[in-house]
This record gives structure tokens, sequence and C-alpha cells, in this order.
């Protein structure tokens, strides 16, 4: 089995950290991920620590669906029950799992020039990213797009929300913002927009339009990701097309 290949055995461009170093940390799977935090494997059957990475996610995830589920609520006496996963390894997995959930969940300090869809997602990750209820959101910006605050609208039930268009503009105009970016959670993870949730951007997009106030972006968040839907969708072409 290749659980088995050592690391040290692997061709280096193979090897895990060789590989985040290449391809970025994005690039890899999670198993090499926590093959990095573990450094060496030897758990059962000796596996490697890629190998040793896969044997926890399938252990982790026999009770879930989907491991990294698991993963996220994992207390240190689950892990140490996996063979081959002492108190040093144990603590390394958590430690890297509690750093992940605080940069996911810090805001930019207001003043932040959001430039960049991640940088919006950042700043509502605290508010939307791991809720088990769907909320809806709203950036406010000046109009150098600096960040004037954010702010949760509505929240809904575990599968949707409803966030009228007089409602949201009504709220970015009392702020006092210029420029506005939405953004709504998905409970379940997905990050495929909806069909309510194009019609929702068309319509703001429409009122944004009357009202002189740009929307610059409708995100979607979940399962630690975001979409963009001005990036993903051609609705803001479509809506010039027709201004």
């Amino acid at each position: 089995m290749t659980y088995c290949v050592r690391v040290a055995d692997m061709h280096a461009s193979e090897r895990p950290r060789e590989r985040l170093f290449n391809y970025g940390a994005k690039n890899l799977a999670t198993a090499e991920l926590i093959a990095i935090l573990l450094g060496t494997g030897q758990g059962a059957g000796k596996l490697s620590a890629v190998g040793l990475g896969q044997y926890i996610l399938q252990v982790l995830g026999r009770e879930q669906a989907d491991p990294l589920a698991a993963l996220r609520e994992v207390s240190a006496h689950e892990l140490t029950q996996i063979p081959g996963i002492g108190v040093a390894k144990a603590a390394a997995i958590l430690a890297a799992l509690e750093l992940g959930r605080r940069v996911m969940t810090s805001k930019p300090l207001e003043r932040t020039v959001v430039d960049d869809p991640a940088i919006a997602a950042a700043a509502l990750s605290h508010d939307l990213m791991w809720q088990t209820q769907e909320r809806f959101a709203v950036v406010f910006l000046d109009i150098k797009h600096r960040l004037l605050g954010t702010q949760v609208l509505t929240i809904g039930s575990a599968t949707e929300t409803l966030a009228p268009p007089r409602d949201i503009f009504r709220e970015i105009i009392r702020q006092g913002a210029t420029r506005a970016i939405v953004a709504h959670n998905h409970p379940s993870g997905s990050l495929e927009p909806s069909l309510e949730d194009i019609t929702l951007t068309r319509q703001l997009l429409k009122a944004a339009d009357i009202l002189g106030v740009p929307l610059l972006d409708h995100l979607i968040l979940g399962n630690g990701d975001y979409r963009s839907l001005r990036q993903t969708t051609n609705l803001w072409q479509e809506e010039a097309a027709q201004s």
C-alpha cells in the first residue's frame, strides 16, 4: 500500500512540504497538510505521515459524511485514541485548527481598502462562515472602497433567509456608504448560487443603478471558502448592457 511509503523515500517533488512550497498550501490534499503537521508517521501498520493523515480522516469520517466537519470539532482525547497520534501530534493538529479558526474569524480593520473579494469575505467570516442558519450581511464602503463597517441584516432558517432590496439599500444609505458588497452564507457548505440568489442579485443591481449606489459584489460563504458572483457570473455585464 502507498500508505506505507515513507516521506523520506518519496521523490522530492512528491513530498508534502516540497509540494506546499512549489504549489501553495491551497493545492495540497487535506492528508498532506496533516502530514506536514505530524512530521513523521509510524501509526497503524507503520504508516507514512501522509498515510497517517489519510487514516485520521478515515477514522473521523466514520461518523460523518464530511471528515473535515469532524476535524473542526475534534478533541485532544479523540485524537490521542487514534494509533500513532500521541500528545505532541495531537497538540500540533489542534493548534493548527485553532490558528485557522482565528485567521478566518479575524476582521480587517475599518478603513481597510476592500479591493478584492477575499478581503470582504474575511470581514464577514466571523458572522457568516460557520453559522448553522443562513444570514445575509452587507459590507459598507466609502467612495474609495474603504471599509466603513459590516452588518448582518437578516437571519433565516437552516436553508434560507430573505433580504428585501429596500431594506438592504435603506441600511446602506443610513450608514452613509457610497459603495456596498452583499453576502450570505450557505450552511450546507455549497458555494453554488441558487436561483433565488441570482434573482436577488439582479434586483439589487437594478436598484443600485437607480439609486446611484454601486453594488460591487455578492459573495456566498461556506465551509471555509467563498464565491464571488461578480467573478463567476455575467450578471454585472448584463446589467451594464441594459443600462
